[in-house]
């Protein structure tokens, strides 16, 4: 089995996964470009951060992204999130324009998340490592069967999660998601070449809010960053 190191809870939740042939030859893949030299991103440590900061009995909302930033030190585990001082990539530029329409947020001076998702935002990305300048380089590597997976069992034990699904990517994993017991709320993906066809004007923050306070859960503070 490998050992993963991962947030206790989730690792209780997922612990089967880590012994599938799937997960093996994922590790095994990983271990292997590193001994070849390849830059991989983000850095091991923070490969399994939004797990870190968002136990599974905090999950409220799901943001789902694809994979992480492939340029030197924009990724550091959190979908669409740089940290401080990294300039905003175009896509999280958009995120923060339609927060301050839906909810009069100013854009905050950084693109770090890392307040969302201390307060149960679940910033998932569907492959969860990438080579240095080779975007989706580690696409059907095993990832997204694992993410699957992590998609499934939140809304299978957990209660009234926001899934928020950007894209056509994103919007092809809402069969693992169980509509009568969760709220999905389906959009454009806020990249500059589709953020026009849908996802501005969509009110994703004021919707999960809503959602989260009628079933009596405290709501994210979208402007704490």
């Amino acid at each position: 089995m490998a050992e993963v190191a991962i947030e206790p809870s989730w690792k209780a939740l997922l612990q089967e996964e880590f012994s599938k042939p799937y997960f093996e030859a994922l590790v095994a893949f990983l271990k292997d470009e590193k001994r070849k030299g390849k830059t991989i991103y983000p850095p091991g440590s923070q490969i399994f951060r939004a797990f870190e900061l968002c136990p599974v009995d905090k999950v409220k909302v799901v943001i789902l992204g694809q994979d992480p930033y492939h340029g030197p030190g924009q990724a550091h585990g959190l979908c669409f999130s740089v940290p401080k001082g990294v300039p905003l990539p175009p896509s999280l530029q958009n995120i923060f324009k339609e927060l301050e329409a839906d909810l009069g947020v100013p854009p905050p001076p950084h693109g770090d998340l890392t307040g969302w998702a201390e307060q149960g935002v679940f910033l998932l990305n569907a492959i969860l490592t990438v080579e240095k300048h080779q975007p989706a380089s580690h696409r059907g590597k095993g990832w997204e069967t694992f993410t699957d997976q992590v998609i499934k069992r939140i809304s299978e034990v957990r209660p009234h999660v926001v899934f928020m699904l950007w894209g056509q990517y994103a919007r092809s994993k809402k069969a693992l998601i169980n509509p009568y017991r969760h709220l999905i709320l389906e959009a454009a993906h806020p990249s500059p070449y589709s953020a026009a066809n849908g996802f501005f004007g969509s009110r994703p923050f004021s919707k999960a809010n809503a959602f989260i306070i009628a079933h009596g859960m405290e709501p994210i503070d979208w402007g704490l960053l």
